[in-house]
């Protein structure tokens, strides 16, 4: 259960057996259905969870009523609301399960003492807060200075596994697109192949 997971930290910095044991005596391997809240609209967040088994999408609802994804998380992948966990205030984003999905979750305090227990750790989860702001940079860059067509290709690219797993409309959504764009797209270039 904890093999992935270990390997995912181990890519930030050297964890001994020890220390893995600690780590893992502070994570709760938790299982979800399909369609699952793991956070709404106003909930303090109480947990980062790394994903075992399953998709994840991230999102708030705008001014129309409509839902804006702005991160699905499959297997190897963290989820949560940095903001609301590190800060311990409400949320403004929903997080909720697409597929039935295995977690391994820690909590505020436990992470708080893991921090304590192995300092090391603390600059592991920095880094892997380093590279999911990067991941955040460069989408709102690409949102910007890049054609619908081209953040899609880049979409596709980067995240191979979701397009079979999501629906077309949440796609869209992600890409900040109609799902009407999102078919043109599509068939513009199954013809220029």
């Amino acid at each position: 259960m904890f093999q992935e997971v270990d390997q995912h930290i181990s890519r930030c910095a050297p964890i001994n057996p020890a220390e893995l044991e600690i780590f893992h005596s502070r994570l709760k391997h938790k299982t979800f259905k399909k369609k699952i809240l793991l956070l709404s609209q106003g909930e303090v967040c109480k947990f980062e969870a790394y994903i075992i088994k399953g998709c994840v999408k991230k999102y708030y609802i705008d001014q129309n009523g409509d839902e804006v994804i702005l991160q699905f998380a499959v297997e190897d992948w963290w989820i949560s609301d940095i903001g609301s966990f590190s800060e311990q205030k409400p949320s403004n984003l929903f997080i909720e399960t697409l597929e039935d999905t295995e977690l391994l979750i820690i909590d505020f305090e436990s992470k708080q003492l893991l921090f304590q227990e192995i300092p090391k750790l603390e600059r592991v989860f920095r880094i892997m807060m380093q590279r999911a702001y990067s991941v955040l940079e460069n989408r709102f860059y690409a949102t910007v200075a890049h054609s619908a067509e081209a953040r899609y290709l880049e979409f596709l690219e980067k995240y191979p596994s979701i397009p079979q797993r999501v629906p077309q409309q949440q796609i869209a959504s992600y890409l900040g697109i109609t799902p009407e764009s999102l078919s043109r797209i599509k068939s513009n270039l199954f013809k220029k192949k």
